[in-house]
């Protein structure tokens, strides 16, 4: 695209095609890079009422305020066209400008066009409570990072719709990796979203199929570090003297006895609290992330962390059950924590889920089933993932084992 092109937009008197009544139409005149291009506004006025030096009416005129209305409105029309036309094409001319303005070629839907729709579409679901405020903002930072892709590889400020091909996320996938150097996993999840988005587009049927369906999502497995159940133990009686860090200890505890996500212990209130069908307590709420029910019966040690906060000032003013530091605090002071501790593993507010999983559950031989509705998890094969972590560590116990009994220490 050429943003250097000139452009303008006139409005002239054709007395040449002056009326027996003495009225001379008024035409427009578009410019683009010298060239023009001309057509009726299908306005007339008598040449003595009209302004050569403003092109437009003579205030004192006769209808002069509805022609320069109308006028006025049209170069409005005209410049939002040639604008539409300028950011998805590498050359506009002023007969494309005038045949889009007149209709006689239609404007075709943009990828952020489509982008913007969907945000639109998901804001009305946020609305409804169908779909969380993190999952909306997800989409509000694709699109950011979308804007940045078109700016660095395909130097535009968006493209028509039919223009994105497969290699369009294929590429996008590889800018947000050696650009924007994020992560493969998370990249492949931003790439799942886009493809959310051109599904969109099929159901509204600017496409017939979408051109991201081929491009296959495939994920790497990470390590998902956890405390053990001496490391565990450690964090929980470890004495520390600074409230800040004791709260976020605290807090990481909780999550791991009952295995929820920061997002979702951050907006704990007491009233999620309630007596469950054994008479004892639960918290009883829906996911964030995923909007499936996660019933947590309350084991001694998170009642104890309930009760010990319950008239904590934050927690009385926010109606919270923890005093949650923002994301960037927590696993900030957490690295400070696991310092004094003496545990070497990088803590994050989801190795405390992990733990849960692993450490709390599996290893005390709660079943596979079970963990996956208290993790609140749709499909028993993401549970499955901290199965084969517990595996590993079997083998690896068994191992140092054999290595025991093969030097007679046991």
């Amino acid at each position: 695209m050429n943003f250097n092109q000139s452009f303008s937009v006139l409005f002239v008197l054709k007395k040449s095609k002056m009326n027996k009544q003495g009225l001379a139409p008024i035409w427009t005149r578009i410019t683009v890079g010298g060239q023009r291009a001309e057509f009726s506004t299908g306005k007339q006025i008598f040449p003595k009422h009209w302004d050569t030096d403003s092109n437009l009416a003579l205030p004192n005129s006769s209808d002069a305020r509805s022609i320069n209305d109308f006028l006025t409105l049209a170069k409005a029309d005209i410049l939002k066209h040639y604008n539409i036309l300028l950011s998805t094409r590498e050359h506009v001319s002023a007969e494309d400008v005038k045949n889009c303005y007149k209709g006689n070629k239609e404007i075709k839907k943009t990828f952020l066009q489509l982008f913007d729709q969907y945000l639109q579409h998901l804001s009305e679901k946020k609305e409804i409570e169908d779909i969380s405020e993190g999952r909306y903002k997800r989409f509000q930072i694709l699109r950011g990072k979308c804007i940045n892709f078109l700016k660095h590889k395909i130097k535009k400020s968006d493209i028509l719709l039919e223009e994105t091909k497969l290699s369009f996320i294929a590429e996008f996938q590889h800018y947000l990796r050696t650009v924007e150097k994020i992560g493969h996993n998370t990249a492949m999840k931003y790439a799942k979203d886009l493809k959310q988005v051109m599904k969109y587009a099929v159901t509204l049927e600017y496409v017939v199929v979408s051109p991201f369906t081929n491009f296959k999502c495939s994920y790497k497995n990470v390590k998902r570090d956890f405390l053990d159940q001496e490391e565990l133990k450690r964090m929980y009686e470890k004495d520390l003297f600074i409230e800040r860090l004791m709260e976020v200890r605290d807090c990481y505890i909780f999550s791991c006895y009952t295995g929820y996500a920061y997002g979702d212990a951050e907006e704990l209130s007491p009233d999620d609290v309630t007596i469950g069908i054994d008479g004892n307590k639960w918290i009883i709420r829906d996911r964030q992330k995923t909007d499936n029910m996660e019933n947590i019966p309350l084991l001694p040690i998170p009642l104890k962390i309930i009760e010990k906060y319950k008239n904590h000032p934050y927690c009385k003013i926010n109606n919270r059950l923890l005093p949650m530091n923002s994301n960037q605090r927590y696993n900030g002071y957490l690295k400070e924590i696991a310092d004094l501790c003496g545990i070497k593993k990088k803590l994050t507010t989801h190795t405390a889920r992990h733990t849960f999983a692993t450490t709390v559950l599996l290893l005390n031989d709660v079943p596979m089933e079970t963990t996956m509705e208290l993790l609140g998890h749709s499909d028993i094969r993401t549970t499955q993932i901290y199965g084969k972590i517990v595996q590993k560590k079997v083998s690896n116990d068994m191992c140092k084992l054999k290595d025991k009994l093969a030097l007679g220490v046991i």
